[in-house]
């Protein structure tokens, strides 16, 4: 194929026509490992609350390449010397910085592997597409672990104001119809600059700064955190965590090839060499909902129950407060729960626990957004917002849950 032929466009619901802007994103977009984002659900199993998204991290992706795009165009137009070297590593970086997503959530880093980060994997799989494209990802792959020396780089990559908060926001808003999530991320980026190699936003946009970091929060209490969101991603977790117990006892469980060797094995980071990268990167949404599908038919009451509530959508109940449940309250719905289910105590956890789930709209501790003013002396932008410098906006909010089956709802009294 020639090289003319690789500049192809794509087009984006959001954004209109996306461009690829050279060989090497094309080739890399046109690979299995990316080609895989198609199959994995960017809002995990918040289609059960909001039927529209059922948008993918390919999107997402390419998405956040559009708006770095934007961002050298204008971070040049202001001065500031990009490399045809650097600009291709910016662009590589953000398109593979989900690439090593698991299936639907975050919570699948806790159950199909054991306390491995997606973007420890997206780093592996960047390494492996480092040596199949023979050393042209080198300078993305610095920029993205934080060791190449232009700071302003990562903060565009990852930060508190990134090129993948600024589309996944706009996307998942557009997609799951939360309007209070829509931000105006072409009025950021145009207001963005770089000072003593720090990525700040001009004084200006002050007020669209705060109305991004306010969109975010709303999102998260009310999608990506919303109560039936939630609960189905924690009976995923269970049924996944139930797989894995029944197959490591020698039950034999319908899966695919690559599930089947993750519920077989207990995978830490350490254990991410050559070969299990591979099966990590056959392993997507679909592997997922098929062995639901057949796991709601298995012998095993847990397994199967878990199943059927989220492929018939009837899911536990889930009780959120700010203050925590009582141990007391637990046990009380596990000795019902025994009394109705043929389960054991330990086996009760499955169907009744409790946790929490807490986030920050801003977080000072991080590294600052940072706002320039016309003198050119630079500040955090707590100091310069009315609204951010409230203890309120930058203090984490926790709320506690407790989930428990419908048949239990009448002891919520107690």
């Amino acid at each position: 194929m020639s090289y003319t032929n690789k500049l192809k466009i794509f087009n984006d619901p959001i954004y209109g026509f996306i461009s690829i802007p050279d060989e090497l994103v094309f080739d890399l977009i046109q690979h299995p490992y990316f080609q895989r984002l198609r199959r994995i659900s960017q809002m995990g199993l918040s289609y059960l609350v909001y039927p529209g998204a059922h948008h993918t991290r390919f999107h997402h992706a390419l998405g956040a390449m559009h708006l770095m795009q934007k961002a050298v165009e204008v971070l040049r137009y202001k001065g500031v010397i990009i490399s045809k070297e650097e600009e291709t590593a910016l662009y590589v970086a953000i398109l593979l910085h989900d690439v090593g997503h698991g299936p639907f959530s975050h919570a699948l880093e806790q159950s199909i592997v054991e306390n491995v980060h997606h973007e420890e994997i997206s780093l592996l799989m960047m390494n492996r597409l480092n040596d199949f494209f023979e050393g042209k990802l080198t300078l993305a792959i610095q920029i993205f672990k934080g060791e190449y020396h232009r700071k302003f780089m990562l903060q565009l990559i990852s930060s508190q104001l990134d090129m993948d908060r600024l589309d996944y926001l706009k996307r998942d808003s557009f997609y799951s119809g939360v309007a209070e999530g829509n931000i105006n991320s072409d009025r950021l980026i145009q207001m963005l600059q770089v000072e003593k190699d720090e990525l700040v936003v001009e004084e200006k946009a002050i007020y669209s700064v705060e109305k991004f970091l306010m969109a975010r929060r709303l999102m998260y209490w009310q999608a990506y955190l919303h109560k039936t969101s939630l609960v189905a991603e924690l009976i995923l977790t269970k049924v996944l965590k139930r797989a894995k117990e029944l197959t490591q006892k020698g039950i034999k469980l319908e899966a695919s090839q690559p599930l089947h060797f993750f519920l077989s094995h207990k995978i830490e980071l350490e254990d991410f060499n050559d070969d299990v990268v591979m099966k990590f990167s056959q392993l997507d949404d679909f592997d997922i909902m098929s062995a639901l599908k057949s796991w709601q038919f298995h012998d095993d009451f847990i397994l199967s129950s878990l199943s059927k509530m989220i492929i018939h959508r009837d899911l536990l109940k889930i009780s959120l407060d700010k203050e925590k449940f009582s141990k007391e309250k637990l046990d009380f719905f596990k000795e019902k729960l025994i009394e109705i289910y043929p389960v054991s105590i330990s086996e009760s956890d499955y169907f009744v626990f409790k946790g929490k789930v807490k986030t920050l709209g801003y977080n000072k501790e991080a590294q600052p957004i940072k706002i320039v003013k016309k003198d050119r002396t630079v500040e955090e932008v707590v100091l310069s917002s009315d609204q951010l410098n409230s203890r309120a906006f930058s203090k984490p909010v926790t709320k506690y849950y407790i989930c428990y089956p419908k048949v239990l709802k009448e002891f919520n009294k107690f």
